[in-house]
């Protein structure tokens, strides 16, 4: 298996035996439930389902429910799907951080990250905006020009403009394991991870 659900806790920062100083994001790593085994022959490829974090019955539909009973576990808030070549895992079987990772691990971590709503091209992308002179009013956080009229009379694709900006999939890729701590199912990766506090995470070993 190479990766497990979680949900993040914050920030922090520890210190090496030499002093170093190292920031990390404290991480509620598991524990994990296998709600599904895929095989070869069954499904055309190997992986298990992991399911984080369960709810309560009366907010879960009849599918979820059911799904997870196969398992003998509650619905779950989180389930995702993992690679996964051992053969000995089985239904309900619980996974724990120290199960998969270990510290001096690289990990990508996937998460949403914060959303901000509509937002323009000055506090989206960094524009400088239009001048504040010369009889200017209407034009201090404008984009500017767009495109040209007679050729070629359109908006080229990818244009940077005002829009949605966050609440979207990010991946941090290859971040260090610092630390983990089975008893409290908590990992400490080096470096920030996308998302607010309380956010569910997605950590997979690094290719």
């Amino acid at each position: 298996m190479n990766g497990l659900i979680g949900k993040k806790i914050g920030m922090t920062r520890v210190f090496t035996e030499g002093g170093e100083d190292i920031p990390v994001t404290v991480i509620e790593a598991g524990p994990c439930i296998v709600t599904q085994v895929k095989t070869e022959e069954n499904d055309g490829y190997n992986a298990v389902q992991l399911g984080f974090d369960p709810k309560k019955d009366k907010n879960a539909t009849m599918p979820e429910k059911g799904h997870t009973a196969k398992a003998g576990t509650k619905p779950m808030f989180m389930l995702r799907e993992f690679e996964n070549e051992d053969e000995s895992v089985e239904l309900g079987t619980e996974i724990n951080v120290v199960d998969v990772l270990e510290p001096g691990d690289m990990v990508d971590v996937i998460g949403k990250s914060k959303g901000k709503g509509f937002t323009g091209v000055v506090r989206k992308y960094g524009f400088k905006g239009g001048p504040k002179t010369r009889g200017q009013s209407d034009r201090w956080r404008a984009p500017g020009s767009i495109g040209a009229s007679s050729d070629p009379s359109r908006v080229y694709p990818g244009m940077k403009m005002a829009g949605q900006q966050g609440d979207s999939r990010v991946t941090q890729k290859s971040l260090l394991v610092v630390s983990t701590d089975k008893e409290k199912n908590i990992l400490l990766v080096k470096g920030a991870v996308p998302g607010p506090k309380e956010g569910y995470l997605v950590i997979r070993k690094a290719s």
